[in-house]
């Protein structure tokens, strides 16, 4: 399976890389989605992180909505990992064009990728609600910029909501459609680390039209029968292997 790879990585000119959750855990990023991240949030919140990372339990609960964001969604000192690191290698070949990601660690820019396309936003930009002054993530994690779990704007003092799209809120359509047009164009597309049943990003593709739909997930995906390679193996592990890390 590795050598088939390796064979259509080397003849692909123009490769779109899609990426979910299983992409970040290799670097030891929980996936609050998993067994261990629901069981963790009712244990500790009574309620499911889909609930508490809603827009309206945001809106209407942002001391437990920061608390849980906070202590599961940020996790100090992940590195990128074999994954990461062989895409911003193939980006430096010149093969690889996009990166389309719903994760919102920026382990693909820390990795040395340029083109990026984040559907669900990132932890690591800021902004405030009230006069739109942006923020790093230190300054929301730094207790005297908050109270209680909430940080405030320096400057108004209105809250700084992280640039994360919450359940119930909408994709930003600059990055849909960079997202879409980067999918079409593709000779290659490959999907890895997302069992491509959350919407609307699993809808993207539908967008693919070129020759090669490679898969590589640890468990099956609804896709699996339309593609022409399919590894269920770790992800770092097979690209880290096909591009020598």
């Amino acid at each position: 399976m590795y050598d088939e790879l390796k064979k259509i990585l080397d003849e692909s000119k123009n490769i779109v890389f899609f990426g979910g959750a299983g992409v970040s855990t290799e670097s030891g990023v929980p996936d609050f989605r998993s067994e261990n991240g629901l069981y963790h949030a009712q244990q500790n919140y009574g309620r499911s992180p889909e609930e508490m990372l809603s827009h309206t339990f945001f809106m209407r609960n942002m001391e437990t909505f920061y608390d849980y964001y906070k202590n599961n969604l940020i996790c100090d000192g992940v590195k990128p990992n074999k994954a990461h690191l062989a895409l911003a290698k193939l980006e430096q070949m010149g093969k690889l064009k996009a990166v389309v990601t719903q994760n919102i660690d920026g382990l693909h820019q820390m990795a040395g990728s340029q083109v990026v396309y984040e559907l669900h936003g990132s932890v690591l930009r800021n902004r405030c609600m009230k006069c739109n002054q942006s923020y790093e993530l230190d300054y929301v994690m730094d207790p005297k910029n908050c109270e209680g779990h909430v940080p405030h704007c320096e400057i108004c003092g209105g809250v700084v909501k992280p640039e994360v799209v919450l359940y119930e809120e909408c994709l930003d359509d600059g990055c849909i459609t960079g997202a879409v047009n980067a999918i079409a164009a593709a000779d290659t597309l490959i999907v890895g680390g997302t069992s491509l049943v959350v919407y609307p990003a699993a809808g993207l593709i539908q967008y693919f039209r070129g020759k090669h739909l490679v898969l590589i997930n640890k468990s099956s995906t609804p896709y699996d029968s339309k593609a022409d390679l399919v590894i269920h193996e770790p992800i770092g592990e097979v690209l880290g292997e096909c591009l020598g890390l």
